[in-house]
């Protein structure tokens, strides 16, 4: 099936390839840039294709290239055009575009994730989870001209993005090129979205009573942390219903009245800690739609917990791509680089379904490390496309779905996870009080050593 100028990387780093055999899939040049002509609303291609800018983009955010103008001269005479040529195109893309990509790409590799058997179990049975957070991009250096003058950092650009934990893959983004734009403000491109028997999950920044409302009418459910600034009137008492392994749990009913007048009948759920939150919180205070017979109270205080899922992703994202580049300044390109950075991530998690398919999932959860993997992609990759022309490839698009599931398992059985082992660290220890003297700026590392080992 394949040409022999695969096997030396399928017998030494066959997550390379598995890589490299899914972006084939998901995002081949032909296909993509169809998909570009019919996407974009007022970007078009002129000279560029956008397949190319999405392949210098994705090799500065998989760690491959450093920079955007380290990927451009490595492919410059493919690309046959000037690197402002590149810029302009980066700085153009519109943040719909962006989103409709991620969604694209979600669309092609969730089968796959779900074919491996990669599913998690759902969090609540009859109904489909999904974990909604924001993400305001780092703030990017002051190359742009009106930035220059400015010492504030400047941000460019916010998302929410949607996050489905039974995939592990976020689903869905909307993006925003104002950084200083509250999370709220984008509810209303949220709200179309929701789905019959949808369950949000999310942090107080989304208990907005439209927003709430509004899932309701959808004949969808939410479970959100309160926001001070929710009208609510309460129609009974609070009763306690025991404990969870954060603290006792307390419930009662209560109305929320939408801005046309139109009720709805609530459950506010009191979580008192054992331990105080990072912010310094005794108790939270949980809003949900959920039924009683769907869920009690402190199966909904569980389940609130669950929505850190989606900021390990983030955190999964920043260590293990570099998903924000603060050198694009422009914040199409800085969305943009996002976007592809949700993207590489998706298509991580279809190698670790892959892994658990045949070494089993709770192993791979527990023994790999993405970041191993992440690794490995960017020292391997480049080596491989210098020996594997790019036509090699196209044999994935001819794969039908039943050969590539089998194709993914063959090479995870080659995967040797001692080389992806985690190294889980310990407890941190408190961070000890520091002293400053201003009379003493610096520090001799070697002389405070010197003095410990006397």
């Amino acid at each position: 099936m394949l040409s022999s100028v695969f096997k030396p990387f399928i017998e030494k780093s066959p997550i390379s390839v598995m890589a490299r055999a899914m972006i084939e899939r998901a995002l081949n040049p032909e296909q993509i840039d169809q998909w570009f002509e019919a996407t974009a609303k007022a970007q078009y291609t002129r000279d560029l294709l956008f397949s190319s800018v999405l392949d210098i983009m994705s090799q500065v955010v998989s760690g491959r290239r450093r920079s955007v103008n380290a990927a451009y001269q490595a492919s410059e005479k493919e690309i046959g055009v000037s690197i402002t040529s590149v810029y302009n195109k980066l700085n153009g893309i519109e943040a719909h575009t962006s989103a409709e990509l991620v969604r694209y790409a979600s669309g092609q590799l969730a089968p796959i994730i779900s074919e491996l058997g990669g599913i998690e179990a759902p969090l609540l049975v009859g109904f489909r989870t999904k974990v909604l957070d924001g993400n305001c991009i780092e703030a990017s250096e002051h190359r742009i001209k009106e930035l220059r003058g400015i010492a504030a950092g400047a941000l460019p650009g916010k998302s929410l993005v949607v996050y489905d934990p039974q995939l592990a893959i976020p689903i869905d983004v909307y993006p925003c090129e104002d950084g200083h734009t509250q999370e709220r403000a984008l509810l209303s491109d949220v709200l179309p979205s929701v789905q019959p028997d949808d369950l949000w999950l999310g942090d107080r920044n989304f208990c907005v009573r439209s927003f709430l409302c509004g899932i309701s009418d959808r004949q969808a459910y939410f479970i959100v942390r309160q926001h001070g600034n929710l009208p609510w009137q309460p129609l009974g008492k609070e009763i306690g219903r025991g404990r969870t392994d954060t603290g006792k749990v307390f419930e009662q009913p209560i109305r929320v009245v939408d801005e046309s007048g139109k009720p709805y009948e609530f459950r506010r759920i009191r979580v008192l800690l054992n331990e105080k939150t990072r912010d310094g919180d005794k108790e939270i205070f949980i809003i949900t739609s959920l039924l009683k017979t769907a869920a009690n109270a402190r199966t909904v205080a569980d389940l609130y917990l669950k929505r850190w899922t989606i900021e390990t992703s983030f955190q999964q994202l920043k260590k293990y791509f570099n998903s924000e580049i603060n050198t694009l300044g422009y914040p199409p390109a800085a969305l943009f680089a996002f976007c592809i950075g949700l993207i590489a991530y998706m298509i991580l998690s279809v190698i670790m379904a892959a892994l658990g398919n045949i070494h089993g999932l709770e192993k791979i959860k527990k023994e790999v490390s993405g970041y191993y993997i992440s690794n490995e992609l960017s020292e391997t990759y480049s080596g491989m496309m210098i020996a594997i022309p790019a036509e090699q490839w196209k044999v994935f698009l001819q794969l039908s779905h039943g050969e590539m599931i089998m194709f993914l398992k063959r090479l995870s059985g080659n995967a040797k996870l001692s080389k992806y082992k985690k190294h889980p660290r310990g407890p941190k220890k408190p961070t000890p009080k520091r002293v400053s003297d201003s009379k003493t700026p610096h520090v001799s590392t070697y002389r405070l050593i010197a003095g410990r080992k006397k």
